[in-house]
């Protein structure tokens, strides 16, 4: 039987379409004891997996239940092969990402807020913020309440396959996608990063979505904040370090552009962190993957590697091969 060790903390019901030929291991967060297993799939917290790797021996092949496996090499080493859940968070991040949008376009932070104050009055401050953000102080009548994304310019930094959902979604509402990948490609409709600095005035609406490599560390920085036109806002659902976050908190407090996080760097976000109180932001946790499909769909990965991995067969979401 192939060992298989799986966080405790996952509901047993949700691996019945894992194969019979292997053996399930839950693995507490805390453990006083070696264990021995070939197949781990790591806590999505890195936190509590990391402090139960030591315990753990003769593992082969790591099966995450996240896109992104930027902390598991360095900590399991060169001669485990990793396998990331490609695909299973696409659909409630593209989701979070078009939610985000319409949130800060529509208003919604300061309209909540005007719930909360209980004054119908206060409304009126959107068309004062519109011009703030916008710098567009012509007397408009009525008022502005909020905007439309119709027919806005959509660029899109990273177009892989949450990328390409986003823009599935953002079909309808009438938007100009412009798409960018990090390589060159093929298709003329898809542009290199290195044409980045050229298509950034474009973006009323800037999504990144792409993952944390050496290279997309620090890829929106001063100069290409600056290049955003006034008003502009930037989505970020890929990784916290893709932005300097200083550089983001001075161009928010200088009413720049406005801007809705899923990611920070640092992250955790302190407590007493600037960004927690800038303005023009909309700010969550890191949490657009986690909806209650989260384990289901990432289970459903694992299992179908397991099944090819005890066939021999070759392993799809390789992101390290062991040497």
């Amino acid at each position: 039987m192939l060992r298989v060790g799986y966080p405790s903390a996952i509901s047993a019901d949700l691996l019945r379409d894992f194969p019979a030929e292997a053996e399930l291991i839950p693995i507490a967060d805390r453990l006083d004891r070696d264990i021995e297993i070939e197949v781990w799939i790591p806590d999505p917290f890195p936190t509590r997996a990391m402090r139960v790797w030591p315990h753990l021996h003769g593992v082969r092949l790591v099966l995450s239940l996240l896109a992104g496996t930027e902390w598991i090499p360095a900590v399991v080493g060169p001669r485990v092969t990793i396998c990331n859940a490609h695909g299973a968070h696409n659909g409630s991040t593209a989701e979070w990402t078009v939610g985000a949008i319409f949130a800060m376009l529509k208003y919604f932070p300061l309209y909540l807020d005007i719930q909360r104050s209980g004054i119908w009055k206060r409304r009126f401050e959107a068309a004062a913020q519109y011009a703030s953000i916008t710098g567009d102080r012509r007397p408009l009548h009525p008022p502005v309440m909020l905007e439309e994304l119709a027919g806005k310019t959509v660029l899109l930094v990273g177009y892989g396959a949450i990328g390409q959902e986003i823009e599935r979604m953002l079909a309808p509402f009438r938007v100009e996608i412009v798409r960018v990948a990090r390589a060159a490609r093929t298709d003329p409709t898809v542009f290199p990063v290195s044409e980045l600095h050229a298509l950034l005035p474009r973006a009323e609406v800037a999504i990144l979505i792409l993952p944390a490599t050496a290279e997309t560390q620090g890829l929106i920085d001063r100069p290409q904040l600056a290049l955003l036109p006034q008003g502009a806002l930037l989505v970020n659902a890929a990784r916290g370090p893709v932005v300097n976050t200083d550089a983001l908190v001075e161009a928010l407090r200088a009413g720049r552009i406005r801007a809705a996080l899923d990611v920070t760097d640092p992250e955790p976000l302190p407590e007493g962190h600037p960004l927690w109180s800038c303005p023009n932001l909309l700010l969550t946790p890191h949490v657009a993957a986690s909806s209650p499909q989260f384990a289901p769909h990432a289970l459903r990965i694992a299992a179908g590697e397991l099944r090819r991995y005890i066939a021999g067969e070759p392993l799809r979401n390789v992101v390290q091969a062991a040497i």
